[in-house]
Formats: C-alpha cells, sequence, structure tokens
C-alpha cells in the first residue's frame, strides 16, 4: 500500500521551489514520501485518527494554493471544506491576527471587550444591508436620515442579537438550547421540547447537533441521542405539517443541505414550514455554516427568497474568521428575550482574537464588490460544470445543484465521487465529495474564473478517463 502511494501522489505537479514561499524549517527534512510515511507512522503513535487522509503533508499555502513538503502545487477547490473564504496566508488576515495578539488574545466573557460588541453590530448591520433575517433593505433608507442620537438608539434596539461560539457545532447546541427555553417559556407545563429537522441533514457531531443530523452513518455509533428530537422529509409539505405540531419549540434546516449533498430547499417548502412555525409558536432555525457568509454570492442564502421564507435564527461559522475558530448565532428578539444571565455561556466564543479577525472578513465578504465577484465566478463554475453534465451522461445523470460556490455535480453512483477525487489530487487539484454521490464545489470566494478553468480543465480530463473504464 505504500507503493501505490507513493505512486498516486508522485504525479501530482512538480513546482519551481523559487516560485512559492519556502516551507517552514522543520519540514525541510520530508521531501521524499519514504520521510512522510515514517513521520506520519509516528504521528499515528499518538493521534486518535478519525479522518481518512492521503498520505502527504501539507507546508503552507497561498491563495488558492496548497503546496505539500516535497514541493508538489494544488489548485484547492476545497477551502478547507469552505472555511478559508478569502484564501490561504491572506495578507490582511495575517496583519489582523499579528497586530490583535500583541493586544489581547483573551480575558474572558466575564469582562467587557471591544471587538464582540463590534463584530455583533457589524453581523447586524450588515444582515439588515442585505435583507435576511425578514429585513426589508429597502426600508433602510429613512434609518439613514436620522441624527446621530436617533442612529444609535435605533442600532440599539435593532431587533435582532448575536452570541458567539467557537465551532459551527457549539452554535448549533447554543440554537437548540434557545429554541427549548423558548418553548418552556411560551408553554410552562413542558411539553413544548421536540426540535424538528430533516433527512440527510448535519448539523454537527456534538450529542445535540448530532441529535438533528438525521444520517444513519453518523447518529447510529452513538445511539441513544437526545430524546424529543423528530425527523421529518426535505422539502416535503406535507411532512411539516404533519410533525410540527404544538409540541415543536424548535425546527432547524439549512437553506442548502451541505454535506447531505447540495440539496437546495425550494421557496413554497421554505414559505409552508415559516408558516408553520407561526402556527405553532416554533422557533425556525437557518442552519447557514456552509452556505451563508458570501458563499452563494448574497450575504445570507436565504435572503433569495421573500421575508415570508425568513428564519428566526441563523447559525454561522466556517467562514467567518478564514479559519481561526468561531462560531455564532444572530436571533430576533423574540428568542434574545427569553435567554438570561447564566442561561449558556462559553470559555473561548466571543474572544479578542478571532471577533476580530471575524470583522475584518465579515466586513471584506460584505462589500457588494466582492460579491458581485462571487456571483460572477459562480455563473462561470456553474457554466462549465454544466457542460461537462452534457459531456458525461453515463457520468453525470442529473443537474448540476447549488447556487453561487456551493455547487454539486451528482455523479451515477456511490464510488465515482471518491475516485474522481482522487484521481483530481493526483493531477494537482483538489475537490471534496458529499452526499451519497455528488462531487461538491466549495472553493474560496476569492477565486478566478481561469483558476475555474484549470481546475475544470482536468476534471473533464479525469472524467474522460472514467468514461472509458
Amino acid at each position: 500500500m505504500r507503493r501505490a502511494a507513493c505512486r498516486t501522489f508522485s504525479s501530482a505537479r512538480k513546482i519551481n521551489n523559487a516560485a512559492a514561499p519556502s516551507p517552514p524549517s522543520p519540514l525541510q527534512s520530508l521531501s521524499t514520501q519514504r520521510q512522510v510515511n515514517a513521520l506520519l507512522a509516528s504521528h499515528s503513535a499518538y493521534v486518535l485518527n478519525t479522518y481518512a487522509r492521503p498520505s502527504f503533508i501539507i507546508s503552507h499555502g497561498k491563495g488558492m494554493y496548497l503546496y505539500d513538503t516535497q514541493s508538489r502545487q494544488y489548485l484547492d477547490f476545497t477551502a478547507g471544506i469552505a472555511v478559508n473564504a478569502l484564501g490561504h496566508a491572506d495578507e490582511g488576515v495575517a496583519k489582523v491576527l499579528a497586530e490583535q495578539a500583541t493586544q489581547l488574545v483573551h480575558c474572558s466573557n466575564l469582562i467587557h471587550h471591544f471587538w464582540s460588541g463590534e463584530t455583533a453590530k457589524l453581523l447586524i448591520e450588515e444582515t439588515k444591508k442585505h435583507g435576511g433575517l425578514g429585513i426589508d433593505p429597502q426600508n433602510l433608507e429613512m434609518e439613514r436620515q436620522l441624527d446621530v442620537t436617533e442612529e444609535a438608539l435605533e442600532i440599539a434596539s435593532s431587533g435582532l442579537k448575536v452570541f458567539f461560539a467557537n465551532s459551527g457545532t457549539e452554535a448549533t447546541e447554543g440554537a437548540l438550547k434557545f429554541a427549548r427555553k423558548y418553548g418552556k417559556i411560551i408553554d410552562p407545563s413542558g411539553s413544548k421540547t421536540e426540535i424538528v429537522s430533516f433527512n440527510e441533514a448535519f448539523h454537527g457531531r456534538s450529542m445535540g447537533a448530532l441529535s438533528v443530523t438525521h444520517q444513519k452513518k453518523y447518529q447510529d455509533p452513538f445511539a441513544p441521542l437526545v430524546p424529543g428530537c423528530v425527523e421529518a422529509e426535505f422539502n416535503s409539505i406535507e411532512s411539516i405539517n404533519e410533525l410540527i405540531t404544538d409540541k415543536t419549540c424548535g425546527v432547524i434546516v439549512e437553506p442548502i443541505q451541505g454535506e447531505g449533498g447540495i440539496m437546495p430547499a425550494n421557496e413554497e417548502w421554505l414559505r409552508a414550514l415559516r408558516k408553520r412555525c407561526d402556527e405553532v409558536n416554533a422557533v425556525l432555525i437557518f442552519d447557514e455554516i456552509q452556505c451563508g457568509l458570501g458563499r452563494t454570492g448574497k450575504l445570507w442564502a436565504h435572503s433569495y427568497f421573500p421575508t415570508d421564507c425568513h428564519p428566526d435564527v441563523i447559525t454561522m461559522a466556517k467562514p467567518m474568521a478564514n479559519g481561526i475558530p468561531i462560531g455564532a448565532i444572530m436571533m430576533k428578539d423574540k428568542v434574545a428575550d427569553v435567554v438570561k444571565i447564566g442561561d449558556h455561556g462559553t470559555t473561548f466564543g466571543g474572544a479578542p482574537l478571532p471577533t476580530r479577525v471575524a470583522h475584518h472578513v465579515i466586513s471584506r465578504i460584505a462589500e457588494p464588490s466582492f460579491l458581485s465577484h462571487v456571483q460572477q465566478v459562480a455563473s462561470h463554475l456553474r457554466a462549465r460544470l454544466d457542460t461537462l453534465a452534457s459531456k458525461y451522461p453515463s457520468i453525470v445523470p442529473s443537474p448540476v445543484r447549488g447556487q453561487g460556490l456551493m455547487l454539486g455535480l451528482p455523479l451515477a453512483n456511490a464510488q465515482l465521487p471518491g475516485k474522481v477525487v482522487e484521481l483530481c489530487r493526483e493531477k494537482g487539484v483538489l475537490f471534496l465529495s458529499c452526499g451519497r454521490n455528488t462531487l461538491r464545489f466549495v472553493p474560496s470566494l476569492i477565486v478566478t474564473e481561469a483558476e475555474v478553468d484549470k481546475a475544470t480543465d482536468v476534471l473533464d480530463s479525469v472524467m474522460a478517463e472514467v468514461a472509458k473504464q
């Protein structure tokens, strides 16, 4: 197997060392596959392995590219699983990180600091501008005419609040807790505790998040899970009307399912979901951990839908700080008002370092020119994938799915995605799979049309090989 691994990765394109930054010195001795294998074998004695990973070691990255210790270059269309929105080793992020590290990294949530409040304010203001959480941005023109005192009052009573966590899973856990607390306030009898989520969803791997992640491969090894979690059918109006009842305190859904196979929710169903939650007085939570913060070409994926499809709560994480761990829950006041001091907490969530980086990253992502770039390049990527789907109908049985730079190419069987990912990696391009049979495209949001062409040319060549077989 080791010899096979050597063959697999030796064909990835070699680069001129002078063309990229030199690897950090501790890695300079890992220039052969034998040396890499020896180090990985050594590490395996110490690290609990829960991941299937190829036998190479990444030393550094820049922009859309990663480099390994053997001087191979990889065009990265994974973005750290939709995390590195601004690419690798972004200079702006590095500058903010270095500056904040010399000022204040952590001080606990028992003391106020500057950046958590500023980042919460930024998230809320940009959400208002970009039409999220039921807000019509056209109504904001009136706000801009207010004097300073009135404007300050308006911001203070914005109708939204933010809680910072450390990850997407923690954001999910917090949102589920808040929904449970809301149910207890609405119905003091204690019967309003059920949480509805949907088949093929993915919301995280801790026990609460896992309990609303209705995929057997994730849930079965850890059952029994948290009680009161009900599974409904994604995009089925009949299912929600039957299973969302007066016992439901919360409903959680991804506007575009990520791990489940890049499956978009449709407008009619989201409208019915919003209506049903209002009827039974349940909190509607949108998990935008993967599809939010610019990934679809808008700040929030749900902003593509009318306001009568919008949620009460958004969870977010992945791209917030370009790889620095952070997550957040943004909620309407009707939810925030039931959460009191002592109801929830976190040691590291909302610390100065991650929130300052998040402020920098969100400021850039929310720029109209940045989102316009995402939309433009996304259209080009979709066109290239549509061409491949037409060219290889025996491999691609149905149309491309998704929105913006979150696209899925369904393949003919469950074995093909892994095979295609491996063959593309050998040619120096990194892709992801998801769901049961889908290739996933979530590149950094800075990707160019030229890089899309380069990646899809490699994919085209691999699909030609697969089609011959």
